[in-house]
């Protein structure tokens, strides 16, 4: 069964970083593209950073680009999104997913998402 566990998330006051894992089984990374996303209060889901199935390729938000890294560790089935210099407006539900041979960041196209982990940043 797929299944993926994030893990993380917390209270920190902006400019600090926090770490976020996600735990996949029931697949392997390899053909998958694998993302982070939020969702904060009363707006949509938005993808964070992914990495393409095709090439392997990391795209992020132009929000969080140059303070979030994605990476992951096929050995232990297991994503990270790197999360510094934090702003109040990060404060979301953060989410990890996965879907085969997809090349986008978009959520619509994801399939198997975790159950989420709170984000939030105070100033």
């Amino acid at each position: 069964e797929v299944q993926l566990v994030e893990s993380g998330g917390g209270l920190v006051q902006a400019g600090e970083s926090l770490r976020l894992s996600c735990a996949a089984s029931g697949f392997t990374f390899v053909d998958y593209a694998i993302g982070w996303f939020r969702q904060a209060p009363g707006k949509e889901r938005e993808g964070v950073s992914c990495i393409s199935s095709s090439d392997g390729s990391t795209t992020y938000a132009d929000s969080v680009k140059g303070r979030f890294t994605i990476s992951s560790d096929n050995a232990k089935n297991t994503m990270y999104l790197q999360m510094n210099s934090l702003k109040p407006e990060d404060t979301a539900v953060y989410y990890c997913a996965a879907r085969l041979f997809v090349n986008s960041c978009e959520p619509d196209e994801y399939h198997y998402w975790g159950q989420g982990t709170q984000v939030t940043v105070s100033s």
